[in-house]
């Protein structure tokens, strides 16, 4: 309800209103803050019974959606929408082996369309799970690999939807997923090691917290805020912001040509930037084209869309 009222205030904003209207009495509901839609994909996996696939599945739905993360007020209509995809590719003596594919979106103002904060695959998947066992969430200590990453992931989607609403909004979930980070690291488990690998738990983190390129945080507003939701009333303006706001990847790039904030970025982003350049001046989509093409050399396909929509 809240959100859409207030369509053009920035969440922060809205909740401060939501909390405000608690107050006086006005009875806004309250809700848990994720809405995620939870497969766990089983094809590779013969001869074991479908009862702990099952439970994995509910306990990792009921774990998002029915923890509350954060003391802000959500009524339903605002809960952040996510997946989070298990493919399940080794399992024995209750050991999982896999890889994750996540991905949050939040809506445009002004619109019916959605907009992908984050599309990324993780491929350094282990945990346990056998059937009966309760995923029990505990932010001061590390209770299993499981929960460590459904707490990573949770933190993640907040960090990100808050950044898009506020400057620097999800710094508190941004400073839970580092904590959940730390506890990891001695767990022993894969994923989570510093300079293990260039796209695991920690690269990704890293991405937007270190200083060589956690400016895509503020791309990440601009983009967003100040860019797509502006666009349905005034899209020359918001395609402008956009415009100066993707300038950062190109920083990213200079900084840290191997950083995952690259791949996160055109994951989630190619595809729309091929339909907000599609009204764009020739001008735009030289600029836009010229400052991706260096960085994703592999994707001259959907580049070309972004300079010559019409020719394609």
């Amino acid at each position: 309800m809240i959100k859409t009222l207030l369509k053009s205030i920035d969440r922060f904003q809205i909740y401060t209103v939501a909390l405000l209207m608690l107050a006086v009495g006005c009875g806004v509901a309250n809700a848990q803050e994720l809405n995620c839609t939870v497969e766990v994909n089983t094809q590779s996996i013969e001869g074991t019974t479908q009862t702990v696939f099952e439970e994995l599945k509910q306990g990792i739905t009921e774990y998002f959606n029915e923890t509350k993360w954060t003391n802000t007020q959500f009524s339903p209509n605002e809960r952040i929408d996510c997946r989070f995809f298990l493919t399940v590719k080794e399992y024995a003596d209750d050991r999982f082996k896999g890889d994750l594919q996540v991905q949050v979106s939040r809506p445009v103002y002004n619109s019916t369309y959605t907009t992908t904060l984050l599309n990324f695959k993780d491929t350094k998947v282990e945990f346990d799970f056998r059937e009966g066992d309760q995923l029990i969430r505990n932010d001061n200590s590390w209770d299993s690999n499981l929960t460590g990453i459904l707490d990573f992931y949770a933190y993640l989607f907040l960090a990100l939807d808050f950044d898009s609403f506020s400057p620097k909004g999800g710094q508190p979930y941004f400073d839970k997923a580092a904590q959940v980070v730390q506890m990891a690291q001695s767990s022993g488990e894969i994923g989570w090691k510093t300079f293990e690998d260039t796209k695991n738990r920690s690269a990704v983190l890293s991405a937007f917290t270190d200083s060589n390129t956690g400016m895509i945080r503020d791309m990440n507003y601009q983009y967003h805020r100040k860019g797509l939701d502006e666009m349905v009333t005034a899209p020359d303006k918001g395609r402008a912001v956009i415009t100066e706001a993707i300038k950062t990847i190109g920083d990213v790039y200079k900084n840290a040509p191997m950083s995952v904030a690259l791949t996160m970025f055109r994951d989630a982003k190619l595809d729309e930037l091929v339909n907000i350049y599609s009204k764009g001046t020739q001008t735009e989509r030289d600029e836009v084209y010229e400052l991706l093409r260096p960085i994703y050399p592999a994707d001259t396909e959907r580049l070309d869309k972004i300079k010559q929509p019409d020719e394609q």
